[in-house]
Parts: C-alpha cells; sequence; structure tokens
C-alpha cells in the first residue's frame, strides 16, 4: 500500500510546478539581514533615512542577476526581517521575468496589459502581473515607454505604509 502511495506521488508532482515563496534569489520574506548579506554580499545595509512603521533598515546591492537578467535589488527589513523587496530592471525584460516568476510563483492572480492615456493625450502602455498568497504580494510593473521595470514584493501593509512619515 506504501509503495502504491509513493507511486502516486512521484506521478502526481511535476518538478518546477509547485509554488515557492516570494523571492528574490533564494532570499523570502520574513529573511533576516544577515541572510540577505550572505546570499548578496556586495549589498549595503544601513538605517532608513526616514521614520517609517514598514520599515527600520534598507540593503541596497546595485548588480544581481535575476530572472536571468542584470537587476537592481532593496530589500527593507524591519525588526530584522525582510518585509519587503524591490526588484529594478530593463523594461525590455519585462516578459522574460514574468516568465520567470509565473514558473518560480505560479500562475498570477492578474495579468493586465493596459494603454493608458494621459492628460497630454498620450497614449502610454502598461503592463502588470500580480501574485497574491496569504498576506504577501508581489507586482511586476512595467510602463513600456520608460527604461525601467520593477517587481515589488511585500507583505502586510508595507506598500501603504513605507513612505508615510511618521
Amino acid at each position: 500500500m506504501r509503495s502504491a502511495a509513493l507511486a502516486f506521488l512521484s506521478f502526481t508532482f511535476v518538478p518546477g510546478t509547485a509554488e515557492a515563496a516570494y523571492d528574490a534569489n533564494g532570499v523570502a520574506l520574513g529573511a533576516s539581514e544577515k541572510a540577505v548579506v550572505k546570499r548578496f554580499p556586495s549589498a549595503h545595509c544601513e538605517p532608513l533615512q526616514w521614520k517609517s512603521r514598514a520599515a527600520d533598515r534598507r540593503c541596497d546591492d546595485a548588480k544581481i542577476s535575476f530572472a536571468g537578467v542584470n537587476a537592481r535589488i532593496t530589500f527593507y527589513l524591519k525588526n530584522d526581517k525582510v518585509e519587503a523587496f524591490d526588484v529594478r530592471f530593463d523594461t525590455r525584460d519585462a516578459d522574460r521575468v514574468a516568465a520567470f516568476l509565473k514558473s518560480r510563483y505560479g500562475a498570477p492572480s492578474a495579468e493586465t496589459r493596459d494603454k493608458v492615456q494621459t492628460r497630454r493625450s498620450e497614449q502610454r502602455d502598461i503592463y502588470k502581473v500580480r501574485w497574491e498568497k496569504d498576506g504577501e504580494r508581489a507586482l511586476l510593473t512595467a510602463l513600456m515607454e520608460k527604461r525601467r521595470a520593477s517587481l515589488l514584493v511585500w507583505r502586510g501593509n508595507f506598500e501603504d505604509e513605507i513612505y508615510r512619515i511618521q
């Protein structure tokens, strides 16, 4: 009976399809500053320059490889735990990064490509992909006319609180 159950599990599990925790190159939300520096040895960590309920420290690394593309990353920590991270990369790599994230994080909860009209009657193309699970979120945003795209990953109310000055 036990071998039949193991055989069933081996046929139903497909490697690479399980949803992973929201992470950047192995550093997940909730990781310590020590884990950030171990994985990103050139990261520069310092206290946040403003008071915020969302974070008290940040760690920046100027040159990383993420999803096979050149990127920059900032980790935001509160009480020695990663509360969020922001990965910035070239907009032309947005589709490649999105494909990587879909394989890593699972199917997104939303994905849109919109054309937005500005006040100056300019049309802008915006690509957004969003994941949500257990109070954690990931949002890839690419304004196609701009140079940089961003992946913001956070938990709790980080996005609302980070720039709300105390």
